[in-house]
């Protein structure tokens, strides 16, 4: 006969396997998921350009973020953290990306929005590089799923220009 501490290993032993194949299948099932987000910015207003004390540009805008991520949401979404990042080139760096707002979507309810801000996050340059400058406007996102990996990926919006002159 097993002790009782043999059994309750065994036991436990399953649990844990039973567990993990559980995982594997939700981590596997979200592959069949093919997801179409849609996103559109506009830039309402450039508030400021200017280049700061030290040399460097500084850009305020109003922006009108709206996306509709619900089809990233299955039931092995934990939450989407979304963010919006300017991204362009400069002869130091052959992409430059800068933050300019981002957020936590807990849910599905929450995925589709309309947001009239200004940007987050401060637009600076090292240097004066961004008079006249064409930038692409892109929304990442990335998926935490309640259980396996992370996913990411993101919406490339092209022809932003900002303007010749500080203003």
């Amino acid at each position: 006969m097993h002790s009782f501490g043999h059994r309750a290993n065994a036991v436990a032993t399953f649990a844990v396997t039973i567990l993990a194949a559980m995982c594997f299948a939700a981590s596997f099932s979200d592959q069949f998921n093919s997801p179409s987000p849609t996103a559109s910015v506009k830039i309402l207003n450039i508030n400021w350009f200017q280049k700061e004390a030290n040399g460097n540009d500084e850009v305020s805008m109003t922006l009108n973020i709206s996306a509709d991520l619900s089809s990233l949401f299955t039931w092995n979404t934990k939450q989407v953290f979304v963010f919006v990042a300017a991204e362009y080139e400069t002869p130091q760096n052959a992409l430059n990306q800068v933050s300019l707002w981002d957020g936590i979507i807990p849910s599905k309810e929450h995925a589709k929005f309309l947001i009239h801000t200004t940007n987050k996050y401060r637009f600076i340059d090292q240097g004066s590089n961004l008079k006249g400058k064409d930038f692409n406007l892109t929304m990442h996102w990335h998926i935490m799923p309640k259980t396996g990996k992370m996913f990411a990926d993101k919406i490339v919006m092209t022809g932003y220009r900002l303007p010749e002159q500080y203003r």
